[in-house]
């Protein structure tokens, strides 16, 4: 049976971000709302275990993303994340 509080990294979010965004989004650098920690959105606690993906701080828990997913939309909640820093290849 499977603890409904278990949870995995970030990189859970690699595949279904992609769908949205051009760049590896996992690398970003987010800053929680809440607690104020700055981390990469891999290290993130993402919980599979809902409608949709749910990404919390590992400092403090709190939600900083979530992501659900239909067959012809996504909503993308940044609520919890006061920045989003995204690398960019040089242009």
């Amino acid at each position: 049976m499977t603890n409904a509080y278990e949870y995995e990294d970030g990189n859970a979010l690699a595949g279904p971000l992609s769908e949205l965004f051009a760049v590896d989004v996992t690398t970003a650098t987010g800053r929680c709302v809440s607690c104020g920690d700055t981390g990469r959105v891999a290290d993130l606690r993402v919980y599979v275990n809902a409608p949709g993906y749910v990404a919390r701080c590992p400092g403090c828990d709190h939600v900083m993303l979530r992501l659900v997913r239909s067959p012809d939309a996504a909503w993308l909640d940044l609520q919890g994340t006061l920045s989003l820093r995204v690398p960019m290849p040089p242009g």
